[in-house]
């Protein structure tokens, strides 16, 4: 048998820690506190499912960091940095500590006028 290609319109692919997702009882991410980390990046970085999808979030097996409290990330185009991302975490810094650009920007903060 021949080898294939699949063809596919990723630009990136972040793979998430299946087993460290389990882990955490509370799940601890998005606004409310109440999402798996896959599931509140997927929601953050509008990504998609499939093929056509420009970014994706898979879960994957266990990466054997194991921190407690926390999930394993890492953004398949720089598989040497692990990124350990504590349960709360803010989505815009593991977004940028992931390397992902979706083209927004940190809101400046209100100056306060005297």
């Amino acid at each position: 048998m021949a080898i294939k290609t699949a063809k596919t319109q990723w630009r990136d692919v972040v793979l998430v820690c299946r087993k460290c997702s389990k882990r955490l009882k509370d799940k601890g991410f998005g606004p409310d506190g109440d999402r798996t980390l896959k599931k509140a990046l997927r929601k953050y970085l509008k990504a998609g499912k499939g093929k056509k999808a420009a970014l994706i979030v898979k879960e994957t097996s266990c990466f054997d960091v194991c921190p407690k409290n926390a999930v394993i990330a890492v953004n398949a185009a720089n598989p040497k940095a692990l990124l350990i991302v504590p349960a709360g975490a803010d989505l815009f810094e593991v977004k940028a500590r992931l390397g992902l650009d979706d083209g927004r920007r940190l809101k400046p903060s209100l100056k306060l006028v005297e």
